[in-house]
């Protein structure tokens, strides 16, 4: 066609093969032009929001079509257990948003786990967010376990999407970034978001009481942009589907050690080596580390099913 332009441009949604793509302050509808992402057919989506793509404009039809995609400075996926394949939810992100709730639905810190272990394997910087903390609760363990992810070097935030409680730094640690907001169903992620930016009016659903988990809202991953004071300053999220269950992409069984933090200096150190199952050998490191609590029981038990899982073993926190 004549007239056609091509242009850089950043993914904002869409799956299969339709997009919707942002060029400077226009969204447009893009597809995937023949198979220049043939070496993608694996992946549930073969493009995530965030992603940079170079565009062929058509003015005439306001459409596109997404002719290449630019190398990714990192991307934060899932195994997809029903597709069999890698899903990529969030590309070229500063934060992955790591979020929870005390108790509505239950703490999941076995979860949180899960996602701590994809972003350590994306080298994505995380900050663990429990919502809800307007609610009462005296729940020990929640605490406990939040102040285990403190004491191993995570940046733990207490928040009430509903009352503002802890907005303020949250806002300024997300100033300027583009993150990425994962969690089970139910947590809040949509409530936050309109609290952050109250004009997005994004849908949010109702707690399934007789299971105590949420319902979805939010479909497919988007990236959604939050005011700020400058113009100079873009902040933007990257929403993603709520989730029941997180199977970490991409990470062997074997390797799965080396995305824990406080495991991963152990690795290689046990008198078995490498060879080590981390379960009965005598000189374990890790095992030791779990006996004198620099290891938390929960998350050496949280690390055996995850790499069971990974090795083709069914496991469920």
């Amino acid at each position: 066609m004549s007239g056609e332009t091509v242009l850089k441009g950043i993914v904002i949604r869409g799956s299969h093969n339709i997009f919707t793509v942002r060029l400077d302050k226009k969204e447009i509808s893009c597809r995937i032009k023949g198979k220049v992402l043939k070496k993608s057919e694996d992946l549930y989506n073969p493009l995530a929001p965030g992603d940079r793509v170079i565009v062929e404009y058509s003015p005439e039809s306001n459409t596109g079509m997404i002719l290449e995609r630019e190398e990714r400075r990192n991307l934060f996926s899932r195994f997809n257990q029903k597709g069999s394949a890698s899903q990529p939810l969030a590309a070229n992100v500063d934060l992955a948003l790591c979020m929870t709730t005390a108790l509505s639905p239950p703490f999941r810190p076995r979860f949180l786990d899960r996602l701590l272990m994809q972003a350590d394997f994306a080298g994505i910087e995380v900050i663990i967010i429990c919502n809800k903390c307007d609610l009462p609760s005296d729940d020990l363990d929640v605490n406990e376990r939040l102040e285990d992810f403190c004491r191993i070097g995570y940046r733990v935030l207490r928040i009430s999407a509903k009352t503002g409680m802890g907005l303020g730094e949250l806002k300024a640690l997300i100033t300027g970034k583009t993150s990425v907001l994962i969690g089970q169903s139910g947590v809040g992620k949509s409530s936050l978001i309109n609290a952050l930016q109250p004009d997005q009016n994004i849908r949010t659903g109702a707690l399934n009481e007789k299971f105590d988990r949420g319902n979805h809202t939010t479909t497919m991953s988007f990236m959604l942009t939050i005011s700020a004071p400058s113009d100079k300053t873009v902040t933007q999220i990257i929403d993603t589907p709520g989730l029941r269950r997180f199977v970490p992409d991409g990470i062997d069984a074997a390797d799965a050690i080396q995305h824990l933090r406080e495991f991963a200096p152990l690795n290689g150190m046990c008198s078995y080596g490498l060879s080590c199952s981390h379960k009965i050998e005598p000189g374990c490191k890790i095992m030791e580390a779990v006996h004198a609590g620099h290891i938390h029981e929960d998350r050496y038990e949280s690390f055996l099913r995850i790499r069971d899982e990974l090795a083709g073993k069914n496991n469920e926190d």
